[in-house]
């Protein structure tokens, strides 16, 4: 087996492995891919074309990872904008008044336990 069909066979597997990480939410995971992923592509693509042409096969794995990977990034940026909003009603509530006017009370949160016998 030559060393480009050994490299894209590498790709492959690992193309595998980050799908398995993005679909079980394993972003640790899907992190240690990236170094071998970005070191297999640059061999890949460096030097001729015909490896280019090589390469096409694993283009609709890519693109399918990419899918879900902007899947998981928008789901986090999702809970990160709910997480946010959960801890400003925790500080201030907002109410109108009648002439639809904004008014902020703010609240003060203390952190007590209390101990019953």
């Amino acid at each position: 087996m030559t060393s480009e069909k050994l490299e894209l066979n590498k790709l492959d597997m690992l193309l595998e492995q980050e799908r398995a990480f993005l679909l079980d939410g394993d972003l640790q995971g899907l992190g240690t891919l990236l170094p071998a992923k970005e070191k297999l592509v640059e061999i890949l693509l460096d030097g001729d074309e015909t490896h280019r042409d090589q390469i096409v096969p694993l283009e609709g794995k890519l693109q399918r990872n990419q899918l879900l990977l902007d899947g998981a990034l928008e789901g986090i940026r999702s809970v990160a904008l709910r997480l946010a909003a959960l801890r400003e009603v925790r500080t201030a509530l907002d109410t109108y008044d009648a002439q639809g006017r904004k008014n902020r009370v703010v609240t003060q949160v203390t952190q007590q336990l209390e101990k019953r016998a």
